[in-house]
């Protein structure tokens, strides 16, 4: 099993955060410091540490929703002192976000240490749907709503794929929307309304796959029921 696999099953970080944890000498395979991503483990009898702490494969996993407040950052730790969303649940074992949202973004996040679900549910390939409700200032025009669903192309220069696009409530001096993507790039939302004109002001998710953030309120969090996880997991 490669090295960075082995550190995800063990629920250090996803596998690009076990490749930065690597690059940053904090892993031993039996004692040895190492630095390159090819390196293959045996999970029954190679000895792997991160800063010192023997790793061993969970034999069961934590699957956590949260709806996640504004001015909280999707991070272990924060060299700002800022509030993380560690700091809203109540988990010993080492977690990690599937995904992220902005510390201004609201809505619902999976916290796991389950490495291969978060690489199933964001990985592009597999086009897991994400819905978000989005409020703006002043309305928004056919032309501009047409062109969010087609696809619009971003500051970087990539052009996201095609969306499902409807306004719920429309007011003078407000509109707001939901939209549904299968993409993840950073910031994606806020780029695409930007890239038709408009600042978005509020902006929430609501669901992930056929997973629905429902009832919780704000800063509350809840385990995920059996069905939920293997719904995801398929």
């Amino acid at each position: 099993m490669r090295i960075n696999k082995y550190l995800a099953l063990c629920g250090v970080a996803g596998r690009r955060g076990a490749e930065k944890f690597i690059k940053q000498g904090k892993v031993s395979v039996n004692g040895k410091i190492i630095n390159e991503f090819a390196v293959d483990v045996d999970e029954k009898n190679d000895v792997v540490r991160f800063d010192g702490k023997i790793l061993n494969i969970p034999q069961s996993f934590t699957y956590i929703m949260l709806n996640k407040p504004k001015g909280y950052i999707c991070s272990n730790s924060d060299e700002k002192g800022r509030k993380t969303v560690f700091d809203l649940i109540q988990s010993d074992k080492r977690l990690f976000t599937v995904g992220r949202l902005d510390y201004d973004t609201e809505g619902l996040l999976i916290i796991t240490d389950d490495g291969a679900l978060c690489k199933k549910l964001t990985h592009p390939s597999n086009e897991i749907g994400k819905t978000y409700i989005v409020k703006i200032d002043g309305k928004i025009s056919e032309n501009a709503l047409a062109a969010l669903r087609n696809g619009v192309i971003l500051d970087d220069g990539f052009k996201t794929s095609e969306s499902i696009v409807k306004i719920l409530k429309a007011e003078n001096d407000s509109t707001r929307i939901e939209i549904s993507i299968h993409e993840g790039h950073n910031r994606q939302i806020k780029r695409m309304f930007g890239a038709v004109g408009k600042q978005v002001v509020f902006l929430k998710r609501v669901s992930v796959g056929n997973l629905r953030l429902g009832g919780l309120k704000r800063g509350e969090f809840r385990h995920l029921k059996k069905r939920e996880i293997l719904e995801i997991s398929k």
